[in-house]
């Protein structure tokens, strides 16, 4: 990925542009997470329900002391013993984090992705909504190609790259039991 990409993301994602990009495992849908209008448009997009609540990715592991509180998790070696990676944790919320982030829940679903799309992405704008590249109920798409099938012109700006080895969506893992989610 070329520089001028990371910069024409970040114009979108700072305008409340959506961007579909590539993940460890599938491509992402992504936008600003402190934008609102912009994550409505990403579940207006997928389909999805608020309730449930998004997944936030970082660069580092200090992105995200702004949106979860580490100091609650007892076993934090467990969680940063899988960053950079391709696992995601629920970490308790912080108060000041938006509803539509958390959705009816307490905990905030992040990861420290190791892709290197979605790292230098990060490390330029900041945190970043990630959920699949696919509408509620379909296949999570792989490829910048399929993420265009589903969401043609309704996606701001679609960034090139492959997605990860990952054969599915990361594992999902509660961080104050260490419990999978989803794996």
């Amino acid at each position: 990925m070329k520089s001028w990409h990371v910069t024409y993301a970040r114009q979108v994602l700072d305008n409340g542009g959506v961007i579909a990009y590539p993940t460890e495992a599938v491509m992402g849908l992504g936008c600003n997470p402190w934008n609102e209008a912009a994550v409505a448009k990403v579940l207006r997009l997928k389909r999805r329900s608020p309730d449930k609540g998004l997944i936030i990715v970082a660069a580092g592991i200090e992105q995200l002391a702004v949106v979860v509180d580490f100091s609650q998790v007892p076993e934090m070696e467990q969680v940063t013993g899988t960053w950079p990676g391709p696992v995601t944790w629920l970490v308790p919320a912080q108060p000041a984090t938006p509803h539509w982030l958390t959705g009816k829940h307490e905990t905030l679903a992040v990861r420290v992705s190791a892709h290197p799309v979605v790292r230098r992405l990060c490390a330029a704008t900041g945190l970043l909504v990630s959920t699949s590249a696919n509408p509620a109920g379909c296949r999570p798409g792989r490829t910048s190609r399929r993420a265009r099938a589903y969401f043609g012109q309704a996606v701001d700006c679609y960034l090139p790259g492959s997605a990860g080895p990952n054969p599915k969506p990361t594992t999902i893992r509660d961080a104050l039991t260490g419990l999978a989610v989803r794996e």
